[in-house]
């Protein structure tokens, strides 16, 4: 353990050449303050005592505990009432803001905590266990929380204020950021942060925690093993991007993979894995990297698979070609409701970037391309559950059939409000059983449908 170094003076500082000077002199007042704790004047009092880029330069744990001791001689000095448990809150208060995002810091250490929104300076919520609850953390005002979204986004080269009120982009642990400032967000700044646990989540662990069965969680792992190409269907924080990451840990070491996204979350551990993410335009309007472009690129990057992180435009025609050209084993997200819902979305994405394409061709494409799609629902106990995993059969006509794997049946719910079901399927041969039997996964794949 690193010796902590003593603190340093106040007033007249003296220091070695190595220890960088945080503290300026502190100035004399001859009136006693009456302010509270919490005041903007003693807070100001207290920042100009200290020197920024000395600051930057130090431990938290250490600027905090000098930044007690110069509260601490402000209360002597003015003989203000400040408990220690106040100066100590008030200590924590000032470093988080010089070093860290403020208020935010303890929520983005507790690991029970899902989502973090911000909608105003005493306005925070989060979510836990799939359910949102109100809590006790401040900011001073609107400029409070326009000062920690612009330290966010400049971490990763992004920038946010007037001209430019909506960013996202992720903090140093992978989490997803989407920030919107005023005149578009009308009352206040507003920050949205979704998590991402340290410890990721695999098929175990999700059979675990009741997302799936065990049998269910065998027949996508077989399907990650087969190479078939899986869209991951639901709605925001259903748990698309945690599944996405289980099953990309079935794919073969030896594989390249090649990952396209808006803001970098997957967390792929196989050796050979390139991330891409796109770039937004800058305040001139040039510079703009969208998925497409990526998506171009990556197929002249001789990748085994491409994985979307979430298909929202244009780029879903090139997904599909990607899909259809020898990628095989691709996966992505998309927002919809159902598994029907997904092709719809696709269908009308494929539109927006190919409007002289005819609806019978892009389907055409979209049953080509896909095997299974896997809906997922964050329910009403707050649970997130697979709900349906369909197979994508063919086109009858203009529409194209699927057929529902399994599908979740609600039964009853027990005293505490949780949901319970079970599974069923129609127990039909896939389509894709020929791919089984290449892998020779064909009776691992019967067997787990029968304990459906």
């Amino acid at each position: 353990m690193r010796p902590v170094p003593p603190p340093l003076p106040l007033a007249e500082p003296s220091v070695s050449p190595s220890a960088p000077n945080l503290f300026t002199p502190a100035p004399k007042h001859d009136e006693p303050a009456h302010h509270p704790v919490m005041s903007a004047s003693l807070r100001e009092r207290v920042i100009e005592q200290i020197e920024p880029s000395a600051a930057a330069t130090v431990p938290r744990d250490v600027l905090r505990r000098q930044i007690e001791e110069i509260i601490h001689g402000i209360a002597n000095q003015e003989r203000l009432e400040l408990s220690g448990r106040e100066q100590l809150f008030l200590a924590e208060e000032i470093a988080d803001d010089m070093t860290g995002y403020g208020p935010l810091r303890p929520l983005l250490l507790d690991e029970t905590i899902n989502d973090v929104m911000i909608n105003g300076p005493s306005s925070v919520y989060i979510e836990r266990s799939g359910k949102l609850e109100r809590v006790a953390v401040r900011f001073r005002d609107n400029d409070h929380i326009v000062s920690v979204a612009q330290k966010i986004a400049s971490q990763v080269g992004r920038r946010v204020d007037e001209s430019s009120p909506m960013v996202d982009c992720r903090l140093p642990d992978g989490s997803r950021v989407n920030i919107i400032l005023p005149p578009l967000a009308i009352h206040s700044p507003c920050i949205s942060i979704r998590k991402f646990p340290s410890r990721r989540l695999n098929i175990a662990g999700m059979i675990e925690n009741g997302t799936m069965t065990p049998a269910l969680g065998q027949l996508l792992e077989i399907a990650a093993r087969c190479r078939l190409n899986v869209l991951v269907s639901g709605g925001t924080g259903s748990g698309k991007t945690t599944l996405l990451n289980a099953l990309s840990q079935f794919i073969d070491h030896s594989e390249r993979i090649v990952t396209i996204e808006d803001a970098a979350e997957l967390q792929l551990q196989q050796p050979h894995v390139i991330s891409l993410e796109t770039r937004p335009p800058s305040l001139e309007g040039t510079g703009q990297v969208t998925q497409r472009d990526l998506l171009w690129n990556a197929l002249r990057m001789r990748p085994d698979r491409i994985v979307v992180g979430e298909v929202r435009g244009a780029e879903a025609f090139d997904m599909l070609q990607a899909m259809n050209t020898g990628h095989d084993g691709s996966i992505s997200t998309v927002h919809a409701n159902s598994a029907r819902d997904a092709l719809t979305r696709i269908e009308n994405m494929v539109q927006m970037g190919q409007v002289n394409l005819p609806p019978r061709a892009i389907r055409s494409q979209i049953v080509a391309a896909l095997d299974l799609i896997v809906q997922v629902e964050r329910m009403r106990d707050g649970q997130r559950r697979i709900v349906q995993v369909s197979e994508v059969i063919g086109l009858e006509g203009e529409v194209i059939t699927t057929n529902d794997i399994a599908l979740f049946e609600y039964k009853d719910e027990d005293v505490h409000g949780r949901i319970s079901g079970t599974y069923r399927s129609t127990n039909a041969v896939p389509k894709f059983k020929s791919r089984l039997v290449y892998f020779g996964l064909d009776r691992a794949w019967a067997e787990a449908m029968r304990q459906i």
